[in-house]
């Protein structure tokens, strides 16, 4: 029996949002089990910490193990290339939303290629209804007291509505 195909679907996720879960959803269905590997990057000044977005991702994936899929998340603060090897994985799954995703991405997939051609990078395309949505977006137009729940799920806009009302109970003046 052949071994299970593993895949990593690496990022921020700070939060999670629709775009994303569309794409774990999509690649759920080319692996035979998915590690969400949420990326401490501190460089970025993440709203969350690396273990609220880990529950937050968890959250979402309940359903997709409900309906027999394989996947799980992890956190991870160290090189992709390890961490995929260190995961088993032989596939690393990037979405992407547009053209400028594209050049970032391409470069990313082609250094490690070099560190390591045994795991290959898939890019899947942003869904139609999900091309332009970002999470700092998503968090600008929240902070700002926009709707966001058709970008996020209720869960996660609940959440992000909590932290904001709590950033806004103690700013000053």
């Amino acid at each position: 029996m052949a071994a299970p195909r593993i895949g990593v679907y690496p990022g921020t996720f700070d939060p999670v949002t629709n775009g994303h879960f569309d794409i774990i959803q999509r690649a759920c269905r080319m692996v035979d089990h998915l590690i969400v590997g949420v990326a401490s990057n501190a460089g970025k000044g993440p709203l969350y910490t690396t273990d609220e977005r880990v529950a937050l991702v968890a959250g979402e994936l309940a359903t997709l193990n409900q309906q027999g899929f394989s996947v799980e998340v992890r956190p991870f603060d160290q090189l992709l290339m390890k961490f995929a090897v260190d995961c088993g994985a032989s596939v690393i799954i990037r979405g992407l939303r547009a053209v400028s995703d594209f050049e970032y991405e391409f470069q990313m997939a082609g250094m490690n290629a070099r560190l390591n051609p045994a795991v290959d990078t898939v890019f899947l395309m942003a869904s139609d209804k999900h091309q332009f949505i970002s999470s700092r977006f998503v968090k600008e137009i929240g902070r700002l007291g926009g709707d966001i729940s058709q970008f996020v799920s209720p869960r996660v806009a609940a959440s992000l509505q909590a932290r904001f009302d709590a950033e806004r109970a103690n700013k000053p003046g």
